[in-house]
């Protein structure tokens, strides 16, 4: 069966309506300066049409893993973070225009920071600093330093980067009386631990529209869900950006002990005593003398 041929006409509908658009533009100019368009400038006209009618980009991104169960003897894990750019140029993929953060953002909770000084011969806490909502780790890899991505307004805006993080401190408490140094104590502790890092150059090309990044995760990473985050640049413009998230929890016997002694606390009592008279009396067995 041959499919019915598709007539011409409808099939140059779009290179007319762009060449109509080219056309209009030019007299448009023409108009306005009295002055014959030349060849540059109908290259440029063309150039700015073909902008406009171009589909703009998208970014995806997929985990290597959706869970990870954090043992007893958890000693940290490599995250990796495949994504994909839909309708990417190929002009601006062939000149490193194109750019990626990929972030990994944990629970954020409310943390406090806080100043010890030696009174009477003995370090104590003298003052202290609660921040609202913030969190508890981040991971931040891209394709080169960030800087030489797009504007420092627009990664404060994003909060791109270890610096950029929005530290909030507590509307319902009295604030330090030198905040900005709260705030630099406690993004100091926290790349100390290794829960604030970058990865400049973690996010590497591996074709024209794929990429993957690689995030390392520390051995004390918060549990709950965290919230991974990639934002796609063009000439220093964030033209897409997409999230997904990753679940790490507690797994094995510890967890399972754990857990049931939280749901089920009158039973794991019932037990733990049980367990502790038995023990008790085997021990007298074992141990006693005829």
């Amino acid at each position: 069966m041959t499919r019915p041929a598709i007539p011409q006409r409808l099939a140059c509908a779009p290179a007319f309506a762009l060449f109509l658009s080219v056309l209009l533009h030019a007299a448009s100019a023409w108009a306005q300066t009295g002055v014959p368009p030349d060849d540059a400038t109908r290259d440029a006209a063309a150039a700015n049409a073909a902008e406009q009618a171009r589909i703009p980009e998208r970014i995806e991104i997929g985990l290597s893993t959706e869970i990870i169960p954090v043992t007893s003897d958890f000693t940290g894990q490599s995250l990796t973070i495949f994504g994909a750019i839909d309708n990417a140029d190929p002009l601006v993929h062939r000149q490193g225009r194109y750019d990626i953060f990929v972030i990994l953002e944990g629970p954020q909770a409310d943390l406090v920071a806080r100043r010890k000084e030696r009174v009477f011969g003995i370090w104590m806490n003298v003052e202290s600093q609660t921040f609202d909502n913030t969190p508890q780790s981040y991971l931040v890899a891209s394709t080169r330093l960030a800087r030489d991505i797009t504007s420092l307004d627009t990664l404060a805006r994003l909060s791109l980067g270890v610096g950029q993080i929005r530290i909030t401190p507590d509307a319902e408490r009295p604030r330090a009386s030198d905040l900005e140094t709260f705030i630099a104590a406690l993004r100091r502790l926290k790349v100390d631990s290794g829960l604030y890092r970058e990865f400049p150059g973690g996010v590497q090309f591996i074709s024209q529209s794929l990429f993957r990044a690689e995030l390392a995760l520390p051995a004390n990473v918060p549990l709950g869900a965290h919230r991974a985050r990639a934002y796609l640049f063009r000439n220093g413009a964030l033209v897409g950006q997409t999230d997904d998230t990753l679940r790490i929890a507690k797994a094995g016997f510890e967890f399972a002990v754990s857990d049931f002694a939280r749901r089920q606390s009158l039973a794991y009592g019932i037990g733990a005593v049980v367990l502790a008279l038995v023990i008790g009396w085997l021990g007298r067995v074992i141990f006693r003398r005829d």
